[in-house]
């Protein structure tokens, strides 16, 4: 693989993690589509073990708080590219907040991918995250 090659795909990786921040943050679901493949696995302490878009979807939709919102930073990314698969890991801040208030949670999460690259480009085929820590005030 070209050096150009494996610099476009860890951009377009890294690209990936900050649309899912905004995807999250801007409750966009109906965009989940451009961030996960369809055959795509989450793990998470908030959404357990989900199989597929809709799943992931549903489950989303379901799980907002009224009137909440959150603020997601993504940092220390990794990619290893292996061809048309990536392994990727980061580390994620995220600020649970209501309209012109202070965050009222915040917590760190600690992120595990597999990127695949698809047609459409790469997408993300599994997500686990880990909770590191939890702030409530």
């Amino acid at each position: 693989m070209s050096t150009d090659t494996l610099i476009a795909d860890r951009l377009e990786i890294a690209d990936l993690f900050a649309r899912l921040a905004r995807l999250l943050d801007e409750k966009r679901w109906e965009d989940a589509d451009t961030v996960f493949a369809d055959d795509m696995a989450v793990y998470s302490p908030r959404n357990g073990e989900l199989h597929g878009i809709d799943k992931l979807v549903a489950f989303m939709r379901q799980a907002e708080v009224a009137g909440e919102h959150t603020q997601h930073v993504t940092t220390d990314l990794l990619v290893d590219v292996d061809g048309d698969q990536a392994a990727a890991s980061a580390n994620s801040l995220v600020y649970f907040y209501r309209d012109g208030q202070a965050p009222h949670r915040t917590s760190g999460l600690r992120l595990a991918c597999t990127a695949v690259r698809t047609p459409a480009g790469w997408r993300l085929r599994e997500s686990r995250t880990t909770l590191a820590w939890m702030h409530e005030k």
